[in-house]
């Protein structure tokens, strides 16, 4: 866990395959001005189990309200937590993510899920099969969540690798996936209460603002940006233009419209 900096609370939440260090690219500035949280999600679960999760973390930390920002696997827990805590969310944003159970995401999904959705939901087989090849299974991931396919460098991808490693590990990850059933379950209930804090979504490849025609007739206040040329790890992808849009947004008194979400 990251757990730095002083000011307001804004927690950080990864996806699959990341840990923490997803963030290492914006701590910094992001500390500058505010406590910057970053739990370790590996292990996952459904929305509202997540929230809770992160409602005792913070507890723990003596943390009464954040700024909640969630990417991939990460972006239902934020939701989650701003649905069932309300009174604890500052602001929420989301980014390349389809949130289970809403509607909006059909044209991404008009080909079907992603490939590794169902071979992930499968229970005990994917982590089965993958022990001994975490780290080929990871850095394919990392390579494709870069929009040159680079990667992220090897000492990054070893590291997010090994907390990927082992069955139990690998078991724990693929929760994220077998639980959307009851995320998809969990999630349209709650939006009956709407979302009455700011909320912002960056987009990015492939998912694009797919979260926000998701979210559209459910937020007081969204806002989204779309970063071309970015791959799905935005925040090493493209760190520059994270922060060019989180910066302002986060700081109330600087914040401007960021984006609009089209039609």
């Amino acid at each position: 866990m990251i757990d730095t900096g002083d000011g307001p609370a804004v927690v950080l939440l990864h996806g699959f395959p990341h840990t923490p260090r997803l963030w290492d690219a914006i701590v910094p500035r992001l500390a500058g001005t505010r406590r910057v949280i970053a739990p370790d999600l590996v292990a996952g679960g459904s929305a509202v189990e997540l929230a809770g999760r992160l409602a005792d973390l913070l507890d723990a930390l003596g943390v009464e309200r954040a700024a909640m920002v969630g990417i991939d696997a990460g972006a239902p827990a934020a939701l989650g937590f701003a649905l069932t805590r309300p009174d604890r969310t500052e602001r929420l944003a989301v980014m390349e993510a389809v949130l289970p159970g809403i509607a909006g995401a059909e044209a991404f999904l008009a080909a079907g899920p992603p490939w590794w959705f169902g071979f992930h939901q499968v229970p005990g087989l994917a982590e089965r099969v993958l022990v001994g090849h975490e780290h080929e299974y990871v850095e394919w991931f990392l390579r494709a969540g870069t929009a040159d396919g680079a990667g992220i460098g090897p000492e990054l991808t070893d590291a997010f690798a090994s907390a990927y490693s082992g069955s139990e590990a690998l078991a724990g990850a693929f929760e994220h996936y077998r639980a959307m059933s009851r995320t998809a379950i969990e999630l349209p209930p709650l939006l009956a209460g709407r979302l009455r804090m700011p909320v912002l979504v960056v987009g990015a490849q492939p998912v694009g603002l797919t979260p926000a025609h998701q979210l559209t007739a459910f937020a007081d206040d969204l806002a989204a940006v779309q970063l071309d040329d970015c791959g799905h790890l935005v925040p090493l992808d493209a760190p520059d233009r994270l922060l060019g849009v989180l910066l302002p947004w986060l700081e109330p008194a600087e914040c401007v419209a960021v984006g609009n979400v089209p039609g």
